[in-house]
């Protein structure tokens, strides 16, 4: 099937919005401490910001094939799933949620939300859930009476 007739313009131009919202919150927020970096960096610190300066990048790619970018946004979603469900509720329930934490469960909020939005979920099933998957071992072509073909075999 036609991916211009699976997907309307209109889902294609929220997603292109989508990586570019990514891309350049992430620019604008995360990038200058790659250049200019704290001096109480951590190590973790330096990782997690290669991390988004990554994701950054792949969501500029993203503005350009929106359909081919959509492991991006399955990422960027349950990531930010994980780590609320997991991190955030159960602090916020007990009552210890930092300040700090508290920005950032919002932002990842804001993620969870608007990802599913945007996320054309027939071209999904279709594409990523329905379709067989990729060959685990190369393929060997065998002629009409049933023998191997080449030096494939």
């Amino acid at each position: 099937m036609n991916t211009r007739s699976e997907v309307s313009i209109f889902r294609l131009y929220l997603l292109r919005a989508m990586y570019a919202f990514m891309a350049i919150g992430l620019s604008i927020y995360k990038l200058p401490a790659i250049f200019n970096p704290p001096a109480n960096l951590s190590t973790m610190g330096s990782v997690v910001l290669s991390v988004l300066a990554g994701l950054a990048l792949l969501a500029g790619v993203g503005i350009h094939r929106p359909l081919k970018m959509l492991p991006l946004l399955f990422f960027e979603f349950l990531w930010k799933a994980v780590w609320v469900l997991a991190f955030a509720l159960p602090q916020w329930s007990a009552g210890q949620l930092s300040p700090d934490a508290q920005e950032v469960l919002i932002n990842n909020l804001v993620g969870i939300v608007l990802v599913p939005l945007v996320m054309p979920w027939s071209y999904v099933f279709n594409h990523f859930l329905k379709a067989p998957g990729d060959p685990w071992m190369k393929q060997v072509a065998l002629n009409q009476d049933g023998r191997t073909t080449g030096s494939e075999a």
